[in-house]
Protein backbone atom coordinates (compact mmCIF):
# COMPACT_ATOMS: atom_id res chain seq x y z
CA UNK A 1 0.00 0.00 0.00
CA UNK A 2 1.44 3.25 -0.91
CA UNK A 3 1.98 6.42 1.57
CA UNK A 4 -0.90 8.47 1.47
CA UNK A 5 -0.15 12.47 2.03
CA UNK A 6 -1.50 14.07 4.89
CA UNK A 7 -1.46 17.60 4.50
CA UNK A 8 -3.39 20.87 5.26
CA UNK A 9 -3.09 24.29 4.13
CA UNK A 10 -5.73 26.98 5.14
CA UNK A 11 -5.91 30.82 5.43
CA UNK A 12 -7.81 32.37 7.87
CA UNK A 13 -8.21 35.19 10.49
CA UNK A 14 -7.97 34.11 14.30
CA UNK A 15 -10.43 33.83 16.41
CA UNK A 16 -8.93 35.23 19.58
CA UNK A 17 -5.42 35.79 20.45
CA UNK A 18 -3.45 32.26 20.77
CA UNK A 19 -3.03 30.24 23.99
CA UNK A 20 0.28 28.95 24.90
CA UNK A 21 0.49 25.97 27.42
CA UNK A 22 3.68 25.34 28.56
CA UNK A 23 4.95 21.59 30.43
CA UNK A 24 7.14 21.18 33.40
CA UNK A 25 9.27 19.18 31.01
CA UNK A 26 10.55 22.73 29.17
CA UNK A 27 8.00 22.23 26.12
CA UNK A 28 5.21 24.40 25.35
CA UNK A 29 2.68 24.25 22.74
CA UNK A 30 0.37 27.05 21.35
CA UNK A 31 -3.32 27.20 20.05
CA UNK A 32 -5.66 29.30 18.60
CA UNK A 33 -8.80 28.88 15.68
CA UNK A 34 -8.71 30.45 12.54
CA UNK A 35 -11.81 31.69 10.65
CA UNK A 36 -12.54 29.96 6.79
CA UNK A 37 -14.59 32.06 4.86
CA UNK A 38 -16.40 30.63 1.40
CA UNK A 39 -18.21 33.44 -0.41
CA UNK A 40 -20.93 32.19 -3.80
CA UNK A 41 -23.41 33.62 -5.44
CA UNK A 42 -26.55 31.76 -5.14
CA UNK A 43 -28.06 30.54 -8.16
CA UNK A 44 -31.91 30.71 -7.23
CA UNK A 45 -32.08 34.42 -5.48
CA UNK A 46 -28.89 36.26 -7.28
CA UNK A 47 -27.96 37.07 -3.97
CA UNK A 48 -24.37 36.53 -1.98
CA UNK A 49 -23.90 34.12 0.69
CA UNK A 50 -21.23 33.45 2.87
CA UNK A 51 -20.36 30.37 5.53
CA UNK A 52 -17.56 30.57 7.77
CA UNK A 53 -16.21 26.99 9.15
CA UNK A 54 -13.30 26.98 11.99
CA UNK A 55 -10.47 25.37 11.92
CA UNK A 56 -8.37 24.54 15.29
CA UNK A 57 -4.56 24.73 14.96
CA UNK A 58 -2.20 23.81 17.15
CA UNK A 59 1.68 25.11 16.71
CA UNK A 60 3.89 22.29 18.21
CA UNK A 61 7.12 23.26 16.50
CA UNK A 62 9.23 25.70 19.14
CA UNK A 63 10.48 28.08 16.78
CA UNK A 64 6.45 28.62 15.50
CA UNK A 65 5.20 29.02 19.45
CA UNK A 66 7.39 31.54 19.96
CA UNK A 67 6.37 33.34 16.27
CA UNK A 68 2.65 32.84 17.17
CA UNK A 69 3.11 33.99 21.13
CA UNK A 70 4.87 37.30 19.91
CA UNK A 71 3.05 38.58 16.95
CA UNK A 72 -0.66 36.77 16.43
CA UNK A 73 -3.54 38.40 17.74
CA UNK A 74 -7.02 38.46 17.31
CA UNK A 75 -7.61 38.96 13.94
CA UNK A 76 -4.76 38.58 12.51
CA UNK A 77 -4.58 36.99 9.18
CA UNK A 78 -2.31 33.45 8.62
CA UNK A 79 -1.70 31.20 5.99
CA UNK A 80 -0.90 27.50 7.84
CA UNK A 81 -0.30 24.37 6.74
CA UNK A 82 0.77 20.75 8.48
CA UNK A 83 -1.26 17.52 9.51
CA UNK A 84 -5.10 17.40 9.84
CA UNK A 85 -5.26 14.58 13.20
CA UNK A 86 -7.74 13.96 15.45
CA UNK A 87 -7.28 12.86 18.83
CA UNK A 88 -9.07 10.95 21.82
CA UNK A 89 -9.84 12.21 25.13
CA UNK A 90 -11.75 11.47 28.37
CA UNK A 91 -13.82 14.23 29.68
CA UNK A 92 -14.63 15.31 33.31
CA UNK A 93 -17.26 12.76 33.34
CA UNK A 94 -15.88 9.72 31.78
CA UNK A 95 -17.08 10.27 27.95
CA UNK A 96 -14.92 9.37 25.10
CA UNK A 97 -14.48 13.10 23.49
CA UNK A 98 -12.59 13.27 19.87
CA UNK A 99 -11.23 16.56 18.58
CA UNK A 100 -9.79 16.97 14.90
CA UNK A 101 -7.13 19.70 14.31
CA UNK A 102 -4.38 21.10 12.57
CA UNK A 103 -1.34 20.53 13.70
CA UNK A 104 2.02 21.94 12.92
CA UNK A 105 5.07 19.91 13.83
CA UNK A 106 7.87 18.93 12.38
CA UNK A 107 10.32 20.39 9.44
CA UNK A 108 7.13 21.16 7.04
CA UNK A 109 5.07 22.69 9.30
CA UNK A 110 3.93 26.55 8.02
CA UNK A 111 2.74 29.42 9.66
CA UNK A 112 3.49 32.72 7.71
CA UNK A 113 1.88 36.39 8.89
CA UNK A 114 -0.41 37.83 6.07
CA UNK A 115 -0.97 40.94 7.64
CA UNK A 116 0.69 44.46 6.68
CA UNK A 117 4.37 44.87 5.54
CA UNK A 118 7.21 44.01 8.17
CA UNK A 119 7.17 46.23 11.25
CA UNK A 120 3.82 46.57 10.91
CA UNK A 121 2.68 46.82 14.96
CA UNK A 122 -0.39 45.86 16.60
CA UNK A 123 -1.48 46.98 19.86
CA UNK A 124 -2.67 44.15 22.18
CA UNK A 125 -6.33 44.64 21.00
CA UNK A 126 -5.33 43.69 17.54
CA UNK A 127 -5.92 47.20 16.33
CA UNK A 128 -2.98 48.78 14.24
CA UNK A 129 -0.72 50.86 16.67
CA UNK A 130 1.41 53.71 15.41
CA UNK A 131 3.33 54.22 11.71
CA UNK A 132 7.14 53.01 12.17
CA UNK A 133 8.93 55.97 11.56
CA UNK A 134 11.78 55.83 8.87
CA UNK A 135 15.31 56.76 9.77
CA UNK A 136 16.84 59.71 9.30
CA UNK A 137 18.96 59.46 6.41
CA UNK A 138 16.35 57.62 4.29
CA UNK A 139 15.64 60.67 2.70
CA UNK A 140 19.46 60.76 1.29
CA UNK A 141 18.44 57.78 -0.28
CA UNK A 142 18.47 57.85 -4.04
CA UNK A 143 15.24 57.08 -5.69
CA UNK A 144 16.80 55.14 -8.92
CA UNK A 145 17.20 51.41 -8.08
CA UNK A 146 20.60 49.78 -9.64
CA UNK A 147 19.84 47.29 -11.98
CA UNK A 148 22.76 44.39 -12.94
CA UNK A 149 22.59 43.23 -16.77
CA UNK A 150 23.97 39.80 -17.44
CA UNK A 151 24.22 39.57 -21.47
CA UNK A 152 26.32 35.83 -20.80
CA UNK A 153 23.97 32.60 -21.80
CA UNK A 154 24.98 29.77 -19.86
Amino acid sequence: MANDLNQCTFTGRLGADPETKSFQNGGSICQFRIAVGEQWKDKQSGERKERTEWVPVVVQSEGLVKVANQYLRKGSRVLVGGRWKTRKWTDQGGADRYSTELVLSGFDAKLIMLDGAAGDQRTPDGSRGAPVQQPAFADDLDDQIPFLRCDTVW
